[in-house]
C-alpha cells in the first residue's frame, strides 16, 4: 500500500529524490513520515508531512538538507535529500501515521512501505 522509490548510489554532495507512492487505500488524514535504518543501528526518524501539506517536521540533522513534500492528485510523497554525506547512507521507509502525536516515534506508525537503499559513497 506504500511503495518507496528513488534510491540508489550517489557522491557525497550529491542529491536524490525519493518518492513514496501509495496504493490500494486512501490515505487521507494520515501523516506521511520517512524513517532509515543504517546497517547495525536502530531505525529513526528524518521528515513527516502532513496529509494538507502544511505542516512539516524534520530531525535537526536533516534540517536545512532534507525536504517533503506531497502531491495529493498523485498519492505521493517525495523526500529531496541535498548535499547528501556518507552518514546518509541506509534504507529509507515511509510510514503512515494517523496522528501527529509520536510522529517522530516509529512503533506508533500504522503503516510501512518496503524500503528503499540509499547509498552515499566519499
Amino acid at each position: 500500500q506504500l511503495q518507496a522509490s528513488g534510491g540508489g548510489l550517489v557522491q557525497a554532495g550529491g542529491s536524490l529524490r525519493l518518492s513514496c507512492a501509495a496504493s490500494g487505500r486512501t490515505f487521507s488524514s494520515y501523516y506521511t513520515g520517512w524513517f532509515r535504518q543504517a546497517s547495525g543501528k536502530e531505525r529513526e526518524f528524518v521528515a513527516a508531512i502532513s496529509w494538507s501539506g502544511r505542516s512539516t517536521y524534520y530531525a535537526d540533522s536533516q534540517k536545512g538538507r532534507f525536504t517533503i513534500s506531497r502531491d495529493n492528485a498523485k498519492n505521493t510523497v517525495y523526500l529531496q535529500m541535498n548535499s547528501l554525506k556518507p552518514e546518509d547512507t541506509a534504507i529509507y521507509y515511509c510510514a503512515a501515521i494517523l496522528n501527529v502525536i509520536g510522529i517522530r516515534d516509529y512503533e506508533k506508525y500504522h503503516y510501512w512501505g518496503q524500503g528503499t537503499q540509499v547509498t552515499v559513497l566519499q
